[in-house]
């Protein structure tokens, strides 16, 4: 779900994505379906960030690839840049993704260990025939220069001799060579110390301005998601449960997992005690998913209304969008369970 664009075309216009995997038994035999990824839809506007959290296995990172059509949704429209991706087949696609490119969360595991910085950094100009030898290692050392890393220190390192704020800063350095329009972020900032983490997020913040970038930025952490989000949607268990400006949806969340995540962050205050949101059991398994409210297990504003209808998105304020039948502006309903037994924790 999204707000209607009022000022121009969106960047990336996801309409109806739908990802399933098949669950193979010991054995090779069917074991069932797991629905990933159902019915979400979603813009990114020009020069707009989109953040997107929830617990580990929301779906948050299959939704990403989706997008990048690795591996294609079952179903569903990816609009990038006026054009529909999932019809597009061969050198087509390569050359859509071009202007589409990832940054993911392990900076060691995306660098080859082998090749040197500068191999890196060239190796999406050289797969794209852009320049000749020269002016691609002109660009290299523009690139390493614009992340921050000095190319007379850093160009012959291999990722072994770098920390992990540096390695991210080349894999940074990487997916912006070939000037992309839109960086998918998959929690390229959680493996970082906390410090790191303030510099890789000052360097994205740059980077949109001095580029012109937009970003669909991937996390698990809420405070950290809305210091970077122009908007903030938070997915369970394969679905968007709420959508709205950053500010907006910390300061008044309008769904009950949505504050569940909030009163999971630590405060930094002295003495500061945070009202919790109490939720019960686990989240159940995206191969059997609850009916109606996919949330309603956890729930303690649940009714019966819940079990038997899909909660539709509706907006509650301004560009602000819930899927709740019993929303937080409103009264809890009589026959709610009202009462949680365990506080959700965001999960890395």
């Amino acid at each position: 779900m999204s707000a209607e664009a009022t000022r121009t075309d969106p960047l990336l216009s996801a309409r109806d994505l739908v990802q399933e995997f098949v669950v193979r038994e010991r054995g090779g035999s069917r074991g069932g379906v797991v629905q990933a990824v159902s019915g979400v839809s979603f813009d990114v506007m020009p020069g707009e960030t989109l953040g997107i959290v929830g617990e580990t296995g929301s779906g948050k990172s299959t939704l990403a690839r989706a997008v990048l059509q690795a591996p294609r949704p079952k179903s569903g429209s990816v609009v990038f840049r006026g054009t529909e991706l999932t019809t597009l087949h061969g050198s087509r696609l390569l050359r859509a993704r071009q202007h589409l490119q990832f940054v993911f969360q392990d900076p060691f595991g995306s660098l080859d260990p082998k090749w040197q910085v500068r191999s890196i950094v060239e190796e999406p100009l050289i797969a794209y025939h852009t320049g000749g030898r020269g002016a691609r290692r002109k660009r290299v050392d523009e690139l390493l220069d614009l992340v921050g890393l000095d190319p007379a220190r850093y160009a012959k390192r291999h990722p072994r001799e770098l920390s992990g704020g540096q390695a991210q800063r080349v894999a940074i350095a990487r997916a912006v060579a070939l000037e992309p329009s839109l960086l998918i972020c998959d929690e390229a900032v959680s493996s970082l110390d906390v410090l790191i983490q303030a510099q890789v997020l000052n360097l994205f913040e740059r980077l949109r301005r001095e580029l012109n970038l937009s970003y669909l930025f991937i996390a698990h952490d809420l405070a950290l998601v809305k210091q970077v989000s122009d908007r903030v949607a938070v997915m369970y268990l394969g679905k968007f449960c709420e959508v709205g400006p950053g500010e907006s949806v910390y300061r008044q969340p309008l769904h009950p997992y949505t504050k569940a995540l909030l009163d999971s962050i630590p405060s930094t205050e002295p003495g500061a005690a945070r009202a919790t949101a109490t939720l019960r059991g686990e989240p159940p398994s995206p191969v059997n998913p609850p009916s109606g409210c996919r949330f309603r297990t956890r729930c303690p504003r649940a009714a019966d209304r819940c079990a038997s209808e899909v909660p539709e998105p509706r907006e509650l304020a301004p560009g602000h969008l819930v899927a709740c039948h019993f929303p937080l502006t409103e009264p809890a309903p009589a026959e709610s369970a009202g009462t949680g037994v365990s506080a959700v924790k965001a999960q890395g």
